[in-house]
């Protein structure tokens, strides 16, 4: 029997989701590239991945914006946009806190959930996923840009059929009807332009960054021989995730419901129906965002105090409203400007440069830094070298200018948002070299 379909809003947006079992603990399944709800119980091996998932937790499956049953995406879905819809879904079945499970593509996105969502995440599960889609020197188990093209090649020319099928499930290369339902399910997943435009966007995932902020239960699971997603990328999170457990399975499948699937499984049931009185979240992933009016002193001084009273007073409304559109929270003002936070960078973004725009009519000019870190909890407080870190980018930042750190950049893959390289920087008291961007434009949704 197929679990009834039903829709979660997300904000515009409409996401298909089922439910199944009774279990006491949530379980989100979070899938990799492309899904489609009610195809997935066609297939047996994956049907019976699911109902053993269901046997013991209450399962929540959903589709991605964009694919299968939900709504088609005016705009490319960030990793900040599907952490929405997730939670959009949750809130739906009155899931308070859960468990999720990310296969392949859908591990990058539970993982940063984890990170800024610690009070909804009981803990995660990460399948043969990835900190990093494509290769570099200190990344060596992407693809190479030239080898990701060929898999764009091959979507383009191929899709409709077996697309990548004998190298996502090589135990099943031979059966036919398996093949034959892989083929239907990726033209009921996605269309041709869709599903390109995904692997393109996932091509510039890179949460490299936020591993170490990570602090809920996790499990890694990755097969030694996996053709698809070298086993390196998930030795890599393990080794930088604080106290994740890692367990690597013989197999040479992608498809985590092919080949010896209760191993899979069996690792996921006992890390699921173990203890998980998990206090509640002291540090959280956040972006902050740091603003200062420039030479506000000589400002001050050629306008007089009255008037430049009113004036400072009319720039934190102006900046206070962009903060309500953008979902952002305001921490504390900061001399001639404002400290906030936000749970997601593309947002943050966003709110920096509508209010470069909207404080220009009062006559003056900011800077805006941006930075995603770790950062401390404390009552109604937020600290921590994050903190710091978003506090020196501003500095660094000329008029009308919002300057971000490489690990916003690296978060917002997707986005339509535009950058231009500022080179390194010494950023006073953080050790080290930091990449800075300026930010060109912040188109998209």
């Amino acid at each position: 029997m197929i679990p009834e379909t039903k829709y979660a809003r997300s904000g515009d947006i409409n996401i298909a989701y089922q439910v199944i079992g009774e279990g006491n603990i949530d379980l989100v399944y979070v899938p990799g590239w492309v899904s489609n709800v009610e195809y997935n119980w066609e297939e047996p091996h994956l049907k019976r991945f699911l109902l053993r998932l269901a046997s013991f937790s209450r399962l929540i499956i959903f589709d991605k914006r964009g694919t299968g049953l939900s709504d088609p995406a005016p705009e490319l879905p960030t990793l900040e946009k599907r952490m929405d819809d997730v939670r959009a879904v949750m809130d739906a079945v009155e899931s308070r806190r859960a468990v999720l499970l990310g296969v392949s593509e859908g591990g990058t996105m539970c993982a940063l959930f984890a990170a800024t969502y610690p009070e909804r995440t009981r803990g995660i599960i990460l399948y043969g996923s990835y900190a990093k889609r494509i290769w570099s020197p200190d990344y060596p188990w992407g693809p190479t840009h030239a080898e990701r093209q060929k898999f764009f090649d091959l979507i383009n020319e191929g899709w409709g059929g077996e697309v990548d099928a004998e190298t996502l499930a090589p135990s099943m290369a031979n059966d036919k009807s398996f093949k034959q339902w892989w083929a239907t399910y990726l033209r009921r997943s996605a269309s041709p332009s869709m599903a390109i435009a995904l692997a393109k966007m996932n091509t510039d995932i890179d949460i490299r960054n936020i591993l170490p902020t990570i602090h809920v239960p996790t499990l890694i699971l990755h097969r030694t021989g996996d053709i698809d997603m070298p086993v390196g990328g998930s030795r890599y999170m393990a080794e930088h995730i604080p106290n994740a457990k890692y367990v690597e399975l013989p197999g040479d499948d992608h498809l985590w419901f092919v080949g010896d699937a209760n191993a899979v499984l069996n690792n996921i049931e006992e890390f699921i129906t173990g203890s998980y009185n998990v206090a509640e979240p002291e540090r959280i992933l956040a972006t902050v965002m740091f603003t200062d009016i420039v030479g506000s002193t000589e400002k001050a001084a050629e306008i007089g105090d009255a008037k430049w009273k009113d004036l400072l007073t009319n720039h934190y409304k102006i900046i206070r409203e962009e903060l309500t559109h953008f979902k952002g929270k305001e921490i504390d003002t900061t001399g001639d400007g404002l400290f906030a936070t936000f749970d997601g960078p593309a947002r943050a973004i966003r709110c920096a440069m509508a209010t470069n725009d909207a404080v220009r009519r009062l006559g003056i000019q900011i800077r805006i830094g941006l930075h995603t870190g770790e950062c401390e909890l404390m009552e109604n407080k937020v600290s921590g070298i994050a903190v710091h870190l978003g506090a020196r980018v501003m500095s660094k930042a000329g008029p009308n200018e919002v300057l971000v750190s490489s690990t916003v950049k690296d978060l917002v893959a997707g986005s339509g948002i535009a950058f231009e390289e500022r080179g390194m920087h010494k950023l006073k008291g953080i050790p080290g070299e930091w990449q800075l961007f300026k930010v060109l434009n912040a188109e998209g949704s």
